[in-house]
């Protein structure tokens, strides 16, 4: 299953959060689960891709290009496949036409963003994916 995490992006988050995370990701990978998220290298997001990448697991990263141009976050370097986007808007979209399944851990107004976004379509009907 491909599953796309949404989460912090701050480097500035507790070593609690980041350790859980990256156990998460972890057990994703050992069960045969695939990464799909925002590409960050910091935060939760970073957290998630290094313990998908520890148990050898896939990783899709999905970043805007003007990230990268712009230097506005770190870019996880050990993505198996990286997409760089023209927008935000079709960051989310290509992160959801390549996810199974959503799973939120703690973040700030982005996350709660694409939170409430997957929200809306399941109830709208429009995704099935568990959430």
């Amino acid at each position: 299953m491909k599953i796309c995490v949404y989460g912090a992006a701050s480097p500035t988050i507790d070593s609690q959060y980041m350790k859980k995370v990256e156990e998460m990701g972890s057990e994703m990978a050992k069960r045969g689960h695939s990464l799909v998220f925002g590409g960050g290298g910091n935060g939760l997001m970073g957290a998630a891709a290094r313990g998908v990448h520890s148990a050898g697991g896939y990783i899709l990263g999905v970043v805007p290009q003007f990230f990268k141009d712009e230097n506005i976050e770190e870019i996880c370097d050990f993505c198996d496949e990286l997409i760089y986007t023209d927008s935000m808007r079709s960051r989310k979209q290509i992160m959801e036409d390549n996810a199974d399944a959503f799973i939120v851990v703690p973040g700030g107004i982005g996350t709660f963003e694409e939170f409430f976004e997957m929200i809306t379509l399941k109830s709208l009907e429009q995704i099935h994916h568990p959430i």
